[in-house]
């Protein structure tokens, strides 16, 4: 296993726990050293429990280079460049390492994220300089995780796998290595079909949040509630608009669409707009908050929540992040907190390691991410002045009723009725 992120970790261990003997590989010496003393650096539920067992058990073992093995799966990140175009630059580095170790009959899967024919145009031609042929003397694969954090060790086991083949013996065989554990449907495809699938399924949200971002920004010019708005418009059968909020954040839904700009900029113009759209969201919420505020340059803001979705320490892509940049970059003074991951560094920002610490003298209360522990604040019990002191809800996380009696001036994103 060639990556130990949000995706590798879970799927080695699980592999391991069933039985499977696995080397799992990461090139930070940190995240080697951490997990071979039984630490780890990731937060999900039942994961340090499930990794220390695999562990345990001797079928996890923890190195920093790969070794030879029946089957090598590739689940490294894939970022995209400041240039909106994904950087295959690990993918390409794991698969290099792989070819001094392959032997006829290895099967190779990628899992990371990757643009369309990337398994057959990118990784085949590097695995051939071993001087075997992909689909002849190697099975090669391209199988995309599926899952969402916080419930990733079940959805891991649970939901449907799509395996795309180089060709059909190619996918047989991953569909039989996966099948050592997965209880959904695991679905056989040509490898750029799976590849396709993954982003279709993270750009089809992304456009749906697009959608109602959208709807957001009309209900403020007709002054409507969109969040009364879109609770009705959902009792229709057959529609289900998503929540707005400050953008749309993690490594998948926030990246992905980008890759199919990438592969078909005349094309993919819907998708593209979409994107910019919640791209913008961040900066939408400065002009909201400075509107209700009066001004941003010199205001002490506390910032709750940086992860890019409630109760998981995912910060990645995170809007939550992008909009204190904006707020800093507007001339405020900004303490965020963090509940979930107090060591992470923004230039110019304090993190603050309470939330008590966050509000301290706050001007502007900030709610960003809908944590469990921030929609059941009561605000009554805030040891904090509540006089000229705003509070902006921009996930529909906070009672106006409740905060307006304790004294604080109320905004929520999206009230177009206040």
């Amino acid at each position: 296993m060639l990556g130990l992120g949000y995706i590798g970790l879970p799927t080695a261990s699980t592999f391991a726990t069933h039985g499977i003997k696995v080397v799992g590989v990461d090139t930070n010496p940190a995240i080697v050293e951490s997990l071979k003393n039984g630490q780890v650096h990731l937060f999900e539920p039942g994961l340090r429990t499930l990794v220390q067992a695999a562990i345990r058990s001797g079928n996890l073992v923890v190195s920093d280079t790969p070794q030879p093995a029946e089957a090598f799966i590739i689940a490294v990140p894939t970022p995209f460049k400041n240039d909106k175009k994904a950087d295959m630059r690990y993918v390409v580095s794991a698969a290099e390492s792989i070819v001094p170790h392959l032997k006829k009959g290895n099967l190779i899967i990628l899992e990371s994220t990757s643009p369309p024919r990337s398994t057959v145009d990118l990784l085949a031609p590097i695995l051939e300089k071993s001087g075997l042929t992909a689909g002849q003397d190697f099975y090669l694969a391209y199988s995309p995780e599926r899952v969402l954090p916080g419930k990733i060790l079940q959805e891991l086991i649970e939901n449907a796998r799509v395996i795309g083949g180089l060709d059909g013996p190619s996918a047989d065989a991953g569909k039989a290595l996966y099948s050592t554990f997965v209880r959904g449907e695991i679905i056989t495809t040509d490898a750029t079909t799976a590849e396709m699938v993954k982003l279709m399924e993270n750009t089809f949200r992304d456009i749906n949040i697009a959608a109602a971002n959208e709807f957001l920004r009309l209900a403020a010019q007709f002054e409507v509630d969109i969040w009364e708005a879109i609770a009705l418009a959902n009792r229709h059968p057959r529609v289900e608009i998503l929540n707005p909020g400050p953008g749309v954040g993690g490594h998948c839904i926030s990246v992905d669409p980008w890759f199919l700009v990438e592969a078909a900029p005349e094309t993919a113009n819907l998708i593209r707009s979409a994107r910019q759209v919640n791209d913008s969201q961040p900066q939408y919420v400065l002009e909201f908050t400075k509107n209700k505020a009066g001004r941003i340059k010199g205001v002490k803001v506390a910032a709750l929540g940086l992860a890019y979705k409630p109760d998981v320490d995912d910060l990645r892509e995170s809007p939550a992040v992008e909009t204190v940049k904006h707020f800093r970059d507007a001339g405020a003074d900004v303490s965020a907190f963090e509940p979930f991951d107090t060591s992470f560094e923004i230039e110019g920002v304090h993190i603050a390691q309470t939330l008590e610490e966050a509000i301290k003298d706050a001007e502007i209360i900030l709610l960003l991410v809908r944590h469990t522990q921030f929609a059941s604040l009561d605000p009554a019990d805030l040891n904090l002045t509540a006089q000229n002191c705003l509070a902006v809800d921009t996930v529909n996380g906070w009672s106006r009723e409740s905060w307006e009696k304790a004294g604080f001036s109320f905004a929520r994103l999206g009230d177009g009725k206040n």
